[in-house]
This record gives C-alpha cells, sequence and structure tokens, in this order.
C-alpha cells in the first residue's frame, strides 16, 4: 500500500490566503479599463433579444455560466443554461430564432462549445463570446467578444482557473447590473422572482397573513380584575391582552396589557389582583392596519421595543393581534 507523506508543507497560511485574493482583486480591477464599445454592444443586444439568453460553457466556465444564467433571469432577464456536451446530443433544440448566445471559455479552444456555433448560426443568433484569449476561434467567430484575460492565475503554476474565474463571474455580474437598470427593475419585481426568500417574504406577506383573529384575539371588559386578565393572557399565550370599552357594548379598544407591564405592577403593589383593568392598562396602544407588510409590524415593534401590536378594525375595534414571533417565524427581518 502506498504511504503518504504526512508533512505538512510549512507556509504562511494567512499571506498565502491574501496574495490569493490581491491576484483575484487585480483581476477584477483590470476589467475596468477593458470596458468599452463591445460591453455596450453585448448590453444592447441582450437587452434587445426577444426571447431568452442561453448560457453555454464547459468545466469550469460551465460553473460560472450556470452562475451567470442565475443572476440574469433572477434580475429580469429570462436565461437557459446549455451544457455544451447535452447540446450535441439533442439539447440544442432549446435554441430559437429569438433567443442571444452568451459563450464562455477562457481559451476560446473548447472542443464542445465551438461545436455548437454552426447550429447557433444556423438558427441565426447573436453571439456574445466572453473569452480570455482575444485571438483564440470562439473570439474570432463571435459577434461580440468581452475580455476576460487575467495576467496570471492565483496558483502556483498559473492554471487552475481561479483569477479568470473571478473575473468572468465579475463580468457577468456586470451586465445583469447594468440590464437592471436599464429595465427599471426594482426591488419589488426581484421578489417576485424570490416569492420563497427572505426579500420575497419581506415585501409580500402583509400583517393580515400572521395576525391572531376570532377565538385567538386575547380580549377583556375594562371593567373585570387583573386576575381575569391573566387569565386571558395565559390562556391565549401572547403575553398580552387588549382591553376594550364595554360600557356601551361598542367594543373598542381603550387599551393593552403586557407581561411587562404585570411585572412592574407586581413590583409596585403587593396585592394587585382585585384591582380592575382599565386601572392598570396602557392606554392609547399603537397599532397596524392589516394590510401593512409584517415587515412594517417589525420595524415599530423594535423600534418601540415591544413584542406585538394590536391590528386595528373599524370602528376602532380590535381585530387581531401580530406578535414579533409570528413575524420571525414566517423567515421575516430588516
Amino acid at each position: 500500500m502506498k504511504q503518504f507523506n504526512n508533512k505538512v508543507n510549512k507556509i504562511d497560511i494567512i499571506a498565502e490566503g491574501k496574495n490569493v485574493l490581491e491576484i483575484e482583486r487585480d483581476a477584477v480591477g483590470d476589467l475596468v479599463d477593458k470596458l468599452g464599445d463591445e460591453f455596450k454592444k453585448a448590453v444592447n443586444l441582450i437587452f434587445g433579444v426577444k426571447g431568452r439568453v442561453i448560457v453555454t460553457g464547459m468545466g469550469k466556465s460551465g460553473l460560472v455560466a450556470r452562475k451567470i444564467t442565475a443572476t440574469l433571469s433572477s434580475t429580469g432577464t429570462p436565461a437557459v443554461y446549455l451544457h455544451p456536451a447535452e447540446g450535441l446530443h439533442g439539447d440544442i433544440g432549446v435554441v430559437t430564432p429569438d433567443d442571444l448566445v452568451i459563450a464562455l471559455s477562457f481559451s476560446g479552444e473548447t472542443i464542445e462549445v465551438l461545436k455548437l456555433f454552426p447550429y447557433f448560426r444556423w438558427a441565426g443568433v447573436k453571439i456574445i463570446g466572453m473569452v480570455g484569449e482575444m485571438n483564440s476561434t470562439l473570439a474570432k467567430e463571435s459577434d461580440v467578444t468581452l475580455d476576460v484575460g487575467v495576467k496570471q492565475e492565483a496558483c502556483p503554476w498559473n492554471i487552475v482557473p481561479t483569477s479568470s474565474t473571478t473575473a468572468t463571474l465579475a463580468l457577468g455580474d456586470a451586465l445583469s447590473v447594468v440590464l437592471l437598470k436599464m429595465r427599471n427593475f426594482d426591488l419589488k419585481d426581484f421578489a417576485r422572482r424570490h416569492p420563497e426568500g427572505s426579500i420575497g417574504r419581506r415585501i409580500f406577506i402583509k400583517v393580515l397573513d400572521l395576525m391572531h383573529t376570532g377565538d385567538e384575539l386575547p380580549v377583556v371588559g375594562e371593567d373585570v380584575s387583573l386576575k381575569e386578565a391573566i387569565v386571558e393572557m395565559t390562556t391565549k399565550g401572547l403575553g398580552m391582552t387588549t382591553v376594550t370599552d364595554n360600557s356601551d357594548n361598542s367594543g373598542k379598544l381603550l387599551g393593552i396589557v403586557t407581561d411587562g407591564d404585570l411585572r412592574r405592577i407586581f413590583q409596585e403593589d403587593t396585592n394587585p389582583l382585585n384591582k380592575k383593568v382599565k386601572d392598570v392598562m396602557v392606554k392609547n396602544p399603537k397599532g397596524i392596519d392589516e394590510n401593512k407588510l409584517a415587515a412594517e409590524a417589525l420595524r415599530i415593534m423594535e423600534d418601540m421595543s415591544i413584542t406585538s401590536l394590536v391590528v386595528m378594525g373599524t370602528g376602532d375595534k380590535p381585530k387581531g393581534v401580530i406578535h414579533i414571533h409570528d413575524i420571525l417565524r414566517a423567515g421575516i427581518n430588516l
């Protein structure tokens, strides 16, 4: 059996890590001076496409292509990743004359990618090449060529795709964000494409989706004892109860009593259980409309250092209660 050498090459780990990041930082920085007419042409081509953007690449370039595809799609530019090898075995059928192709190959000579070009031409689609060698076949065959060449890779042999893939990713981001702005694509548009993400939840989930209503709503009349209010609070489990006007059966909200209020009351009075709720409640509590976003309710709670809000209905009546735990469980944060 082969014996492995357990001796670790002693290097300055921090210094080596910084060196990699510096090389990749410089690679991205060099792209700034390269942006010119070709970048502008690429953006305008993508912006004007009637169909989808087909992004293709092999190996590490394929992984980068998938990320560019995802970023374009999530920011308003429908895109599909096409695996070059699978494309040669039927998946090329996804390409239509209304589409546009972005082909990635750092060498510009990736056989699987180049073999797709006759079919792209047959379909009549424009090709944007993202390539590290501007004299390569891919660069020459593309309608628009974006230079992602780098001075060096971050590995000791200048071979492993590192700074080149970082530069390509960054250029893909540049395309996506410029297009995003040209389309007036806003945060709500982004959220619609991420309904299960934190941004989507923050923008679409309303107070009415999370509030406690009906039998779950803690409510007592103003003339009940504090003891009865505690029973109601314990039963409903929201750490508070609303207090309503029962003198004229209007049901208007007069105040609330919370767990925090109880702690304060018991510190001030050793036997407060027989006191009436109206004598200890917090009057004119902060409320919120059911159609407001749950994120807005969370902001109010954090600003006021409270854990629940009364949801107001018609006639100044409490319609529900939303608790901070409900909001956080829904995955909403600020």
